[in-house]
């Protein structure tokens, strides 16, 4: 069954940087499309950024120019560069594939917290 396990959420100060990381196991990410996404309070989830299995990213445009995804196939990890966060980052950060199965199987995310 496939796992993700996301860390490296906090609380970080409008304009400041954290840096997420997605450990899956029981798919191999490098065969794969997978992303990054963000349920906000109140909101639904929705897909912020994604890596496509031949190495291209897509960004939501509220997070282009700021949030950089990234994997190390060799590690089975994904990764997000967040950087210049505002307010609105706020919520639960989840990776998964980018095209999902009928039954996500979904991690405990990591929450991010952007506050003055």
């Amino acid at each position: 069954q496939e796992q993700f396990v996301e860390s490296g959420g906090g609380l970080v100060q409008p304009g400041g940087s954290l840096r997420l990381s997605c450990a899956v196991s029981g798919i191999f990410i490098r065969h794969v499309d997978i992303g990054w996404y963000r349920q906000a309070p109140g909101k639904e989830r929705v897909l912020l950024a994604r890596s496509s299995a031949g190495g291209a990213a897509g960004y939501e445009d509220s997070v282009k120019g700021r949030f950089t995804i990234s994997r190390d196939n060799s590690k089975n990890t994904l990764y997000l560069q967040m950087s210049d966060l505002v307010i609105e980052d706020t919520g639960v950060y989840y990776c998964n594939r980018v095209i999902l199965p009928l039954n996500p199987s979904w991690g405990q995310g990591t929450q991010v917290t952007v506050s003055s």
